[in-house]
Formats: C-alpha cells, structure tokens, sequence
C-alpha cells in the first residue's frame, strides 16, 4: 500500500519475567547500559545499539522465555494511524488506544494479534516518566489480545484521558475488520 512514510524509531519488546530485579542485572550486562525507568515490577531498557526498547513486566508463576507483548515506536500519533491503515489494507483486525497511560507514560497505539495470539502495537510516548502508579503493569492488566474484546466496545478508537487504570498490553480490546 502507498502511504506517507511512517518515522519508524525502534523496535520494542516487553517480557514478562518471574523477579524484575534479577532480569536488571541480566539485561544491564547483555547490552550495556543502565535501564533508563525502574518502578515496582516494571523496568525499560532504551538501547540505541541494537535500537530496542526493550521493558521488564514482573509477573509470578510466568513461564520461560514468556512474551507479554511486541511493538514498533514511532514518531507521531500520524505515524500511528499511518500503520493501523497499513495494517488494515493488508486484512488485520486493529485496536486503537489514544492518551492511554500505559507503563508509566502517555501514549498514542493501535494494535494487532498474530495467530498465535502475540500482541503487537505501534505506538507513540506523548508523556514519559510518569510516577509510580499503583495498578499499572499488573497480571490482570498484562498479557490481553486483540481478541478479548468487550461485546459493548464500538470498534475505531478509544480516546481516555491518561489514567494509570490499565497498561502493559491492549486494555479493551475489539474484534474489528478491516
């Protein structure tokens, strides 16, 4: 599809991980560099070498070498729409969130579930280093998909003001075509 070209920044990772501090030492010495946000439970990694943005999201009992989610940071919330309309041509159900507060910072993301059942985002920080809140990146708000939808969700957008009631995944999620 032809499209204005979309500022792709970094590639992010977020793991879901048994004891976050332990997985800060793991991850300080694989790429050398101190994580640039650490909460309760939570860290991020900002590498510029690979560029990564890579974040840790405690949760108990996870199993080896478990995915919370995948996601591309762009440059825009322009940029945003620009991948949910890619994504759409190419037939993927998408899931916006606007102003959502999402691991400690405000964000623009649209969403999509491989068939698998990973969750990838492409996404925008609007505001970052928010303070700790407490029920951000927690197990009920981790690990949803696209597919998990509320019946009573109208498809599109969800635009909230930033709260710290949900983050780390796709909050509401909506089975929607394209």
């Amino acid at each position: 599809m032809e499209g204005r070209t979309v500022n792709v920044l970094k590639a992010h990772l977020a793991l879901n991980v048994e004891d976050v501090a332990r997985s800060i030492e793991f991850y300080r010495g694989m790429l050398g560099i101190e994580p640039r946000k650490v909460r309760n439970g939570y860290a991020k990694f900002d590498a510029e070498r690979p560029p990564l943005n890579l974040t840790l999201n405690e949760r108990k009992g996870v199993e080896r070498g478990a995915v919370s989610h995948l996601g591309i940071q762009v440059g825009s919330t322009e940029d945003v729409l620009e991948m949910r309309e890619r994504w759409r041509a190419a037939g993927l159900r998408t899931y916006d969130e606007m102003k959502v507060s999402c691991c400690y910072a405000v964000q623009d993301k649209t969403w999509v579930t491989d068939p698998d059942g990973n969750s990838w985002e492409a996404f925008v920080v609007l505001e970052d280093d928010l303070p700790e809140a407490e029920s951000c990146c927690t197990p009920e708000t981790l690990g949803r998909t696209v597919e998990d939808a509320p019946a009573s969700y109208a498809p599109d957008v969800r635009t909230a003001e930033p709260s710290s009631s949900a983050c780390c995944g796709p909050q509401a999620p909506t089975k929607i075509t394209a």
